[in-house]
């Protein structure tokens, strides 16, 4: 059906301008085509006439007879950069597209940091100037709408009516980064500049790899077994979800200490203690005693219910809470609630009242961020109308269980995170149009799975040059700095993230733009978009276009050296600030302590007075670490760790 609607809308585009031609969305007015490389127009006609195509920088002709289902393709060579040009494909209604330009063609893909608009909820550093002075004719944007498909799409749905030119208007929602890409080569390039924007805030990186690619990829053979098994069924898809849901639920329950199968353990009964703790709501439990934890917390409250409440429906609010909750009421579930800081008011019904104790006990599910019970004391109360209880203050609270002995929750076929859904519609579609190369900003929806991330990122290069044919440039953001600012966090997700990013290195004409230097604490969207755009551009106009040098300072190796550990580097290494931040040293038992550091050209000699059998050393290895070090090209150094080195 998915398919169909796509169609059907490119099929209204152009039959509205009396052509019977039909053309994928990606060709319109203003395109850009990727210079002096074989083009292809992939199409249908209805009038079972040969197609002609004709385009204005050589004069000669291409043709086609289409298919007893009316299909057609035409290959045909492009020129050099330049233009403005023309394209007339013609079975007896000509249609044709101009002010197209011939240049330079990226992919730009990832989740909401790629996502995330010049305008628009991003608004980047100095936006307003910065649409001032977006007024680029020979930069020229694609904008794909966020759809998905059970299966590969024939076509990928645009905005608008396709290319625009880059100005002000049309930069407002278009990706920041894909736009200083494209900004920073087409000035050092003098060239046109295309970039296709198909990104999806949110999305793991599973969304974004065909199912056939993801049979092969540890941890998700199965997964993607099943789903190639359903042959995008929509019935059989969301069987195969109840079932994985069943057993998702059973898992996730097994895991909470406060659960005894499918039953609540400390729901029906006053809790008391050690194990719990105390906790003042509202307000978020990363700052009243859970520091950087994701998880299930249950809280409890016990109030005392007076006698003329008896069989009366109580109006039960709970403030804002994130991301998920179950609240029961004397040991009886009354409602579920999710989403990000959300109000939570329930109805506990009349039979459940009885004079005498009421015990609220809520769990709290939070998969990222700040979760808990927030919002004003005077949003927490229990009661009827203006007769109401207080629940502002103490409330007793022990953990469930930690996300990291979670098990993921299965999404919804009909989801944006769906194993293959955006590969399928928003990917696999563009296969045919050539394009340099890519630009990736992902990562973030990966964090709690870093482990499996290197196989599967390195899975999905691949797969999609495996799509186009050849192995294009792939270059890519690594995680930028995020959430508290640690120096020692040996066990940081983010941390073991960007080391799963950097593994791809080893394939192929790649290249990494280190952020760990620009990102926000607070913010998950940082706001310094035009470095990370530059320095994506830098490292392709070194490596693709052999233009200028992009370097990130790589240690090489290391050495223990009595007590202390000598790094060396492929650059010299320099500091920005008074001594060198970041480094942390481990002995034998790999307890990690704040290191001194010595620099001496492209060697860092390491040690620290809590470590006299020096072992190990990091640099930037936590979610938010202090971190100044940087090579002679003026780059930051990436995080690393010395105990994978060898």
């Amino acid at each position: 059906m998915k398919k169909i609607l796509a169609c059907l809308t490119a099929s209204a585009l152009y039959l509205s301008a009396g052509a019977k031609v039909v053309l994928p969305s990606y060709f319109s007015d203003n395109m850009i085509v990727q210079q002096k490389t074989t083009l292809t127009i992939p199409g249908t006609s209805t009038t079972g006439n040969e197609v002609v195509v004709k385009a204005s920088w050589d004069k000669k002709k291409y043709s086609a007879h289409p298919d007893d289902k009316g299909n057609f393709e035409i290959n045909l060579p492009t020129p050099k950069a330049g233009g403005p040009h023309t394209l007339t494909i013609d079975d007896g209604e000509p249609l044709t597209l101009t002010n197209i330009l011939s240049g330079e063609v990226w992919l730009c893909s990832g989740q909401s940091n790629m996502e995330m608009p010049v305008k628009g909820w991003g608004k980047v550093l100095n936006y307003e100037q910065e649409l001032a002075d977006g007024n680029h004719p020979h930069i020229r944007l694609l904008q794909v709408k966020r759809v998905i498909a059970h299966a590969p799409a024939d076509d990928i749905q645009v905005e608008g009516n396709g290319w625009q030119e880059c100005n002000s208007k049309s930069l407002e929602e278009f990706s920041a980064v894909a736009y200083f890409y494209a900004r920073y080569l087409h000035e050092h390039l003098h060239v046109p500049v295309g970039v296709i924007n198909s990104s999806w805030g949110g999305t793991p990186a599973e969304a974004w790899t065909g199912i056939a690619t993801l049979k092969q990829v540890m941890g998700l053979e199965q997964q993607a077994a099943a789903i190639e098994q359903c042959e995008a069924d929509i019935t059989k898809l969301n069987t195969l979800h109840r079932s994985n849901m069943e057993a998702w639920q059973k898992a996730y329950n097994a895991v909470d200490a406060g659960m005894e199968g499918n039953k609540p353990k400390w729901a029906d009964a006053e809790q008391a203690g050690s194990e719990w703790k105390q906790m003042e709501l509202p307000g978020g439990w990363e700052y009243k005693g859970l520091p950087n934890f994701d998880g299930a917390v249950w809280f409890q409250k016990v109030v005392d219910i007076p006698p003329h409440w008896e069989g009366h429906e109580l109006e039960l609010h709970l403030g804002s809470i994130d991301d998920e909750d179950v609240t029961y009421y004397n040991g009886k579930e009354i409602a579920r609630g999710g989403g990000y800081w959300i109000h939570r008011s329930y109805k506990i019904p009349a039979e459940l009242v009885k004079p005498g104790k009421g015990i609220i006990t809520v769990r709290v599910q939070d998969n990222s961020g700040g979760g808990g019970i927030g919002g004003n004391a005077h949003d927490l109360s229990i009661g009827i109308g203006n007769d109401k209880i207080a629940l502002a203050g103490p409330w007793k609270y022990r953990v469930g269980s930690a996300l990291a002995q979670q098990p993921a929750v299965p999404h919804a076929p009909t989801s944006q995170n769906y194993a293959g859904n955006l590969y399928n519609a928003m990917i696999y579609p563009l296969g045919k149009f050539p394009i340099k190369g890519a630009i990736w900003y992902q990562g973030e929806s990966n964090v709690d799975r870093a482990v499996a991330y290197t196989p599967l990122f390195q899975a999905m290069i691949n797969d999609w040059r495996a799509l186009w044919g050849y192995s294009f440039p792939f270059y890519f953001v690594q995680l930028a700095n995020f959430l508290d600012r640690q120096e020692v966090q040996p066990l940081s997700t983010w941390a073991h993230l960007r080391e799963a990013q950097a593994n791809a290195l080893h394939l192929e004409n790649t290249g990494m733009a280190v952020a760990i230097d620009i990102g926000e604490a607070y913010d998950i969207h940082p706001k310094n978009k035009q470095e990370v755009g530059s320095r994506l551009a830098r490292a392709a106009l070194a490596n693709t276009y052999g233009k200028g040098k992009y370097a990130v300072a790589t240690c090489t190796d290391f050495r223990v050296i009595g007590k202390t550990i000598e790094l060396t580097f492929d650059q010299e290494i320099t500091i920005r600030g008074e001594k060198a931040e970041g480094l942390v040293i481990a002995g034998p038992d790999m307890k990690f302590h704040r290191a001194d550091a010595q620099i001496k050209g492209n060697r860092i000699i390491v040690s620290s007075p809590e470590v006299s059998i020096p072992i190990a050393v990091r640099y930037a290895w936590a979610d938010n670490p202090p971190c100044n070090l940087y090579g002679d090209g003026g780059l930051p150094v990436a995080p690393f760790r010395t105990d994978k080195l060898r």
